[in-house]
């Protein structure tokens, strides 16, 4: 078969998937399982497939006219290139092991038919958006995750948590929408289409009138769609779906579809230095307070949340200096090591019972009882932490390396000062990034306390696709140099500036974790010390450190009988100890919520009151009335009618008389004048 046609059934499998689970859920439950995995895998293969033919080659393109519109077409079409074939790759993998995963994951779960329909739907869609070369058929697919998300996080729609963060994730990224529709109209109306090649012609012959304004609209759509700020707040919340939802979401759909629209429609963007400075600031601002904010964390699932958010922003940062190239790279390596860091966190909540990295700290023994999880988590967290020579390493520096051509001005294409933003931006980003893996690594696998519980051997279908995204976390960034031609980029080797400056921040950032870790470890060990001996001997404590930690901690000791009871002191945390006073302000998202109440949901709930208020006492009154005049007149008219024929004549007689008498007085009257 040709690569179009091939092409062609990439999102058509896992669509045909989607529509046997949900008709065959209930009558053959049997079929859910291979309808759910087989469709995912054959779309994998096929990618593989494609991006093989495609070989980093000149586009692949086909279109045919899906319907007449009366001035711009739009057009069933596809725009195959290297990366748009490598993307491909990266979502047909990730959702097969997602849907393995779930298999045992979600077992016990009696929506599982629906879940994994949806999710086969969700992948459907993402494939859709690399693949399409028409931006209305691109929008489709767009806008069919957007609803399949909201359905996925709201999966356990019991809790209050899940309905909140499934609406307010279509909210936000609706809201994002909005101006992405709008931009899209305005360029297909300058470019004179909708199709992805005709529109980068009307860019490479200056053929936009307004390309800022257009590049800001659309950029309001990414910001949503891909969590950047402000608009970033839905994916945090976002963790109160399935852990296997979270790790496609986060690894290769939905918030993966943003930063590939802007490096599909790079040229766009770069028409408009603009844009590109008001991008740079955007990626600049999300990844240093997405750091600050996973280091304050104690959910593992929040944590990685604020991770992704991060990370894409080193993606935004690299297309803001015009290398898209980059961005892609990262976008894969990061699609993999997040993917597996997300599977992982599942089989560590599974085996502690808990999401809380406090609780996991205060456990030992965590790392024995889920070998597997310890040993792809920790190489997921060194390739996040951008560690040499693991995936991770090679993406990152590449972003840095692109950054830093831009702040030396050898770009065409970016502004200085987009470069000097993210360059600075992403080394002190490599120092929080590599602090908050330290800390999720130490409390989750070397807490102290009570044995972590055993709640049995997780299914090899959750450890086994540990293994098997292991193997890029590790491998991808040394290949990667080999395929610069599917990443249309002419650097993706570190420079000794870039590798010294990211690899430095990334080594202070994780001793100044694990250092802060052990100092905290042993203040608690002190403080468990001095409440017990005083208790236990009546001796004084032994040292004026024990002193000064009994005195400030006077309720940890309780004596009861022989046996002193001593409650647990709280578990070592160093983001606490590095984030100092700004810990609850970074814990609560630097309160960026409830900015939005103040500034935008309260004045909305205010207006809806004064709307119900004039809707139900000014407009309401005047319907009662309109409907109570007539009643009243009716009323009025049926009094008179007594069927008295006398009463008839009085009435008639009177009427005369004041007739009479006011005829005479207009007599007088105009008499008079």
């Amino acid at each position: 078969m040709t690569t179009t046609t091939l092409a062609a059934l990439v999102p058509a499998l896992p669509f045909a998937g989607a529509v046997g689970g949900l008709l065959l859920g209930r009558k053959a439950p049997g079929f859910v399982r291979p309808l759910a995995v087989l469709p995912a895998l054959a779309a994998a293969v096929l990618a593989v497939v494609v991006a093989v033919q495609q070989g980093g080659g000149p586009p692949v393109t086909a279109a045919t006219e899906l319907t007449p519109t009366g001035s711009v077409p739009v057009y069933l079409a596809l725009y195959l290139d290297g990366f748009a074939a490598l993307v491909a790759v990266l979502v047909g993998v990730v959702a097969t092991c997602v849907q393995l995963y779930s298999t045992a994951y979600l077992r016990e779960d009696p929506r599982y038919p629906s879940y994994a329909a949806l999710v086969s739907l969700f992948t459907s869609a993402m494939l859709l958006v690399v693949y399409s070369g028409d931006l209305m058929v691109l929008l489709v697919g767009w806008e069919v995750m957007g609803i399949c998300s909201y359905f996925l996080v709201g999966h356990y729609w019991e809790t209050e948590a899940a309905r909140s963060a499934s609406l307010k994730a279509f909210l936000v990224t609706k809201l994002g929408d909005v101006p992405f529709l709008f931009g899209l109209f305005a360029l297909a109306v300058d470019a004179g289409s909708f199709q992805i090649p005709k529109i980068l012609g009307a860019v490479a012959s200056g053929g936009l009138d307004h390309p800022t304004l257009i590049a800001l609209l659309l950029l309001a759509g990414v910001a949503g769609k891909s969590a950047q700020f402000p608009l970033h707040t839905w994916l945090p919340d976002a963790m109160a779906g399935p852990t296997p939802v979270s790790a496609l979401i986060h690894a290769a759909t939905m918030v993966a579809a943003g930063v590939y629209f802007i490096a599909r429609l790079l040229p766009v963007f770069t028409a408009s230095a603009a844009a590109l400075v008001v991008m740079a600031v955007m990626a600049a601002v999300t990844m240093i307070g997405s750091g600050l904010a996973a280091l304050a964390q104690d959910d593992i699932k929040r944590v990685l949340a604020y991770s992704t958010v991060g990370q894409l922003g080193y993606m935004v940062g690299a297309l803001a200096v015009a290398d898209r190239g980059a961005a892609v790279f990262h976008l894969m390596s990061h699609g993999a090591f997040k993917a597996l860091l997300f599977l992982g966190a599942g089989v560590i909540i599974h085996a502690a019972g808990t999401n809380s990295l406090s609780a996991m700290a205060d456990m030992s023994g965590l790392a024995k009882r889920i070998p597997d999880a310890f040993w792809t988590m920790t190489v997921a967290l060194l390739a996040l932490a951008a560690v040499p020579p693991f995936a991770g390493f090679f993406s990152k520096e590449a972003v840095l390396v692109a950054a830093e051509d831009a702040a030396a001005g050898h770009s065409a294409l970016a502004p200085a000062g987009a470069g000097w933003t993210v360059l600075v931006a992403g080394v002190l980003t490599a120092l929080l990034t590599a602090a908050y893996a330290t800390r999720l690594w130490l409390m989750a696998f070397r807490g102290r306390g009570a044995a972590a519980p055993d709640h049995g051997k997780e299914p090899l279908a959750m450890t086994g696709v540990l293994w098997l995204l292991a193997i890029p976390s590790i491998a991808f960034g040394a290949v990667a140099p080999w395929l610069d031609d599917w990443f249309d980029s002419h650097e993706l080797t570190p420079t000794v500036l870039t590798s010294v400056l990211g690899t430095g921040a990334a080594v202070v950032g994780g001793v100044l974790s694990y250092a802060l870790w052990q100092r905290a470890s042993a203040t608690a060990a002190r403080r468990a010390a001095a409440a017990v001996t005083p208790a236990a001997g009546g001796a004084e404590p032994a040292s004026e450190a024990a002193a000064e930690s009994a005195a400030q901690a006077p309720e940890v000791a309780e004596v009861t009988h022989d046996h002193p009871v001593v409650p647990a002191a709280p578990a070592p945390d160093p983001g606490r100890a590095l984030l100092g006073p700004l810990h609850p302000h970074a814990a609560a998202g630097f309160h960026l919520d409830a900015v939005y109440r103040a500034v935008f949901v309260r004045p909305v709930l205010a207006a809806a009151g004064l709307v119900r208020f004039l809707d139900r006492e000014v407009v309401d009154t005047y319907v009662r009335a309109a409907g109570a005049a007539p009643r009243l007149l009716g009323s009025l008219v049926r009094r008179a009618q007594t069927g008295n024929v006398q009463t008839y004549l009085s009435a008639l007689l009177g009427g005369s008389v004041v007739l009479a008498v006011a005829v005479a007085v207009l007599a007088n009257v105009n008499a008079g004048s």
